[in-house]
Parts: C-alpha cells; sequence; structure tokens
C-alpha cells in the first residue's frame, strides 16, 4: 500500500509543481464558477501552501499541498486518511490533469494579457511619433525655403569655382611632369629592391638550414640526456630522473646537482660520454651547453 501511494503521489506532485510564492496573500492559479473549483497558492511560514478543490464523478475532491508535497486530502468533506489515499488514485491523476490543463490557459492568457498591454503601449507610442512628424514636416518646410535661398548663392560659388578649377589644371599639368620624373626614379628605386629581394631570399635559405641543423642538435641534446640521466638514476647518483637539476661535466671533474662526484664516477662518465668531457653543463631550465 506504501509502495502504491508514493507512486501516485510521484504523478502527481510531478506537474502540480509551480513557481515559488513570496507573497502571503492567497493567489487562485484557477477557479472555475461553474463548479466552484479552485486552486489557491500562498505562504505560510515561508512555505508555500497551495489548496485544491475540483468535482468529479458527482464528488468534491479537496487537497492541501504544503511545499509541493500533499499533507491532506477530502472526499465530499470527509478527511481521508493518508494511508487510504492510494483508494482515490483515479480521481486524484484525473483532477493533476484538468489542473495542468486549468494551468496552461491560466499561462496563456497572462501571455495574451501582456501582449494586450504591449500593443496598447505601442499604439500610444505610435500616437506620439505622428504628432512629432507633423512638427518635423512644419520644420522640414520652413528648411526647404531656406535651403532655395542657399541654392542661389551655391551657383554663386560654383561661378568662382570653376575659376579656380581652370587655375588647378594649370597646376595638374605641371604636377604631371614632375610625377614622371618621379616614376623614373621609382623605376630604378625598383631594380634596387629587386637586387635587395634576392639577397633576403639567399638568406632565408642560410636561414632554413641553419633552422634544420638547430633542430638535429636539439634532438641530438635530448637523446644524449635521456640517456645520461637514466645513468645516473641507474648508479644512484640521484633517485629519478626528476631529481636532476644540473651537472657539469668537464677535463677535472663531475659535479651533480651541487655535489662533487668521486674520481670513479667521474672516469666512467668521462670515458663514456668523452664527446662532452672537453666541457658541458646542465641546468634544469633546459639549458645544454658544450663549453
Amino acid at each position: 500500500m506504501k509502495a502504491k501511494y508514493l507512486g501516485l503521489m510521484g504523478i502527481l506532485l510531478a506537474t502540480v509543481t509551480v513557481s515559488a510564492q513570496t507573497k502571503t496573500p492567497a493567489k487562485t492559479a484557477y477557479n472555475g464558477d461553474r463548479y466552484n473549483d479552485y486552486d489557491r497558492i500562498h505562504a505560510v511560514d515561508g512555505k508555500k501552501v497551495e489548496e485544491i478543490q475540483m468535482h468529479r464523478d458527482g464528488k468534491v475532491y479537496k487537497a492541501e499541498l504544503i511545499n509541493d508535497k500533499m499533507t491532506e486530502l477530502y472526499v465530499d468533506g470527509e478527511k481521508i486518511p493518508q494511508a487510504d489515499w492510494a483508494k482515490h488514485a483515479s480521481a486524484v491523476t484525473a483532477i493533476r490533469v484538468q489542473l495542468e490543463l486549468n494551468r496552461e490557459q491560466a499561462k496563456a492568457n497572462a501571455i495574451q494579457a501582456k501582449k494586450n498591454d504591449e500593443q496598447s503601449r505601442l499604439n500610444d507610442e505610435q500616437a506620439k511619433r505622428n504628432a512629432e512628424q507633423a512638427v518635423r514636416n512644419d520644420i522640414q518646410a520652413k528648411k526647404n525655403d531656406e535651403q532655395q535661398v542657399r541654392n542661389a548663392e551655391q551657383a554663386k560659388r560654383n561661378q568662382e569655382q570653376d575659376r579656380l578649377n581652370e587655375v588647378q589644371a594649370k597646376h595638374n599639368a605641371e604636377q604631371a611632369i614632375r610625377n614622371d620624373e618621379q616614376a623614373k626614379r621609382n623605376d630604378e628605386q625598383n631594380g634596387v629592391n629587386r637586387e635587395q629581394a634576392k639577397r633576403n631570399a639567399e638568406q632565408a635559405k642560410r636561414n632554413d638550414q641553419q633552422a634544420k641543423l638547430n633542430a638535429e642538435q636539439a634532438a641530438a641534446n635530448e637523446r644524449f640526456m635521456k640517456e645520461f640521466t637514466e645513468d645516473l638514476v641507474s648508479d644512484k647518483i640521484i633517485p629519478d630522473a626528476n631529481s636532476l637539476r644540473e651537472f657539469s661535466l668537464n677535463k677535472t671533474e663531475m659535479v651533480v646537482n651541487g655535489v662533487k662526484q668521486p674520481d670513479s664516477v667521474y672516469k666512467k662518465y668521462s670515458e663514456k660520454y668523452s664527446k662532452q668531457s672537453n666541457g658541458f653543463t646542465y641546468s634544469r631550465d633546459g639549458i645544454i651547453q658544450n663549453n
């Protein structure tokens, strides 16, 4: 019986949930005058209290929910014990469906009311804009009259501009001669630029070759460091590869993490790494340098 009741409540509460009310006065989500059905929501001591009444099959069902959890159920005014709620499962489910439909309609009504208010506001704004446009039209008519006066003045200025244009045409012809001379100098400079571009291309080629050599050296350094570090760990000079902070190997000594190594260690490593024993240093920042 308890499992059946919990299942019924899960179905009911899954759709009865509405936005939490913050005001104390009761708010009717739905009220059908024909059957005096209602769904009222209000707050009590910070909790959402919902009172529901619905007619079905000649009976009056009334329920109370606190924070979306049903706490009381009445049928024709008779309080139903919690243990018997499941007996009214079909009625409660039907009520839940009807409530959901009612709330959807209430939501649609609220949306339409909002649209109506928005349209009214838009109408008022349009009327205001129309009045403002009438004022602007009057102002524009005055501006048009003023523009005609300015047009006459502009015609006079245009005649003066024509005279100035003739003078400018003469200057332009003189400038064209100077431009030709500049074009000749530009051609000469382009020849110089082409020679520089050729030298730049040759330098870029040398740069690519150097980059390739650098990459090969970096790979060789990485292989050496891996092998060298593995030897240090194998000889228990350092506990692991991450412990290596710095070392140096030269013609007289070998120092690892600031500690000078015994002659026997120095001899072993200088013989194995004879190419580097003339002078080689490493630090944690990744710098590898042959002295």
